[in-house]
């Protein structure tokens, strides 16, 4: 389950009673994106708010993006995010898709690539394994929870940057915004073809879609408000025309069956993504995850 951190009506005491109930329940992770120029909080500071407010949840950043920070700072306030969890974290990693947030920052764009990424993850891994990467007296702490790191998801949905990915990643995190199962499963190939290739266990396949439960058209108008305040950054047309067939919208038999239809093609996870702040939602869907379980 993902924070609705992207929605325009959070504050510390939604986010403490989504976070808490999704560690109460059954949910296999507990999920929440990156965005700089926009009304998110800020992911590392949320991460530690996070690892106060839940015991047993995975922590997974969906996506976090290295170009956005300092490869160092970043590296430390992974390191103790994953000591304050207790070895919970799971960080996924991407490039973004607005170059709006490299300006705010102050990144240049153009190092919006694979290649760049994997070079600040090179220097995240170092720092993790404990080696000084400068003449300092004590190498960059702490050291986190779990030996050489934090797990690396991959943030993608391009057959390319999955396989550029599968030296330094684990699995993907991933994305569908049509719920179409034989293009998800025909990129879960690649993974599995890439991750064999460097000759690493089978990957770890997640992906996501925003969803909204309800009958009729209140759960698909829902889902419409969510996309048009997400996607700020697309003209307001383009994004009508997108949202009849973007996420996911219906009752929750519907999603059940939605859910073991991913389960079917080897999915290891679904990172459902909120499109409210309303918690009778959350707690609907941890009556059917539970169900599907």
């Amino acid at each position: 389950m993902t924070l609705p951190v992207m929605e325009p009506d959070i504050d510390a005491d939604v986010l403490k009673r989504w976070a808490r109930a999704v560690d109460e329940g059954p949910f296999s992770s507990l999920c929440w994106g990156e965005r700089i120029a926009f009304g998110n909080p800020d992911s590392l500071t949320l991460l530690g708010a996070l690892s106060a407010w839940t015991d047993r949840v995975p922590l997974v950043t969906t996506v976090v993006v290295p170009q956005l920070h300092d490869p160092v700072m970043l590296a430390k306030a992974l390191a103790t995010g994953d000591m304050l969890c207790g070895g919970r974290l799971v960080v996924g990693i991407g490039v973004g898709g607005r170059h709006e947030d490299y300006r705010a920052v102050g990144a240049d764009p153009a190092t919006q690539t694979m290649r760049e990424m994997a070079d600040r993850v090179a220097v995240m891994q170092r720092i993790w394994s404990g080696e000084k990467i400068t003449e300092s007296v004590l190498p960059v702490g702490p050291r986190p929870a779990q030996h050489g790191g934090p797990r690396l998801l991959v943030g993608t949905i391009g057959p390319k940057t999955i396989r550029s990915a599968a030296p330094w990643a684990e699995g993907l995190a991933g994305i569908t915004l049509d719920l179409d199962l034989d293009k998800q499963n025909d990129l879960f190939d690649v993974a599995r073809t890439a991750w064999k290739q460097e000759g690493k266990a089978d990957p770890h396949l997640a992906t996501s879609f925003w969803f909204a439960l309800g009958d009729g058209d209140t759960a698909r108008t829902q889902v419409h408000r969510h996309l048009r305040h997400y996607m700020n950054w697309i003209p307001g047309e383009i994004v009508d025309a997108m949202a009849p067939t973007t996420g996911w919208a219906g009752t929750d038999d519907e999603l059940v069956a939605t859910l073991r239809g991913f389960a079917e093609i080897g999915t290891s996870e679904v990172h459902l993504i909120p499109t409210s702040t309303d918690i009778d939602q959350l707690r609907r869907v941890a009556d059917l995850v539970a169900e599907v379980a």
